[in-house]
């Protein structure tokens, strides 16, 4: 019997389709291979397709998600090993991509707001974390940013700051080093004065020869 999985928020609706995989041994209304999907957009085309396109935008939304959340903006998924890709969008917002498998149709390309990405995000959270699926999902795990995505992170000026202040102190030091007075050599002895040291000596007592 065919199981229907649905996850809804303001802008956008969520719905897997699949069947119990009776080969581990599930039955009842579980999900352990998704025979399909669609996705319902407010006023947008309807996006559906197979396992693999669902997985597809679940590898690249969800960590693009959580890198905004860190304050660090990057594009996610390289075609055509990806069929999704992600990106901040110039003019604000982001950037959704969909590549299709067929070579004479050409990319879908949305652009989502703030409120329409934290939407995407919820519904592919809630498929993700619901026990009703039960097969594994590709996805990548979780890892900290790395030194150089901190520093991105960071605005320029503030990343400038502390080299540029220590320039700026090397430079008063080096200043105020040269208006310090050259102290002048200290007045010597009287020419031609010489002194000399007479080596103080003990008084030698000759030794008495035994008798």
């Amino acid at each position: 019997m065919k199981t229907i999985l649905r996850f809804a928020q303001l802008s956008c609706r969520l719905q897997v389709e699949g069947l119990p995989d009776v080969s581990v041994g599930q039955s009842g209304d579980v999900v352990g291979i998704i025979s399909g999907w669609s996705l319902q957009w407010a006023g947008r085309p309807e996006l559906e397709g197979r396992k693999q396109h669902l997985l597809a935008l679940m590898q690249v939304v969800l960590p693009y998600a959580r890198y905004l959340l860190s304050g660090v903006e990057r594009p996610f998924g390289t075609p055509p090993a990806q069929p999704v890709e992600i990106s901040p969008h110039p003019e604000g917002g982001h950037q959704l991509v969909l590549h299709s498998s067929q070579a004479d149709t050409a990319p879908l390309q949305l652009r989502l707001d703030d409120a329409e990405l934290a939407d995407l995000v919820r519904v592919l959270d809630q498929l993700r974390l619901d026990p009703r699926l039960q097969l594994a999902l590709d996805l990548p795990e979780p890892k900290p940013l790395k030194a150089f995505e901190l520093e991105r992170r960071t605005p320029l000026g503030q990343r400038l700051a502390a080299p540029v202040g220590g320039l700026l102190a090397l430079a008063l030091l080096t200043g105020l080093g040269l208006l310090l007075p050259v102290p002048k050599p200290q007045p010597g002895g009287t020419p031609g004065a010489k002194t000399s040291a007479t080596p103080t000596s003990l008084p030698l007592t000759p030794a008495k020869r035994g008798s």
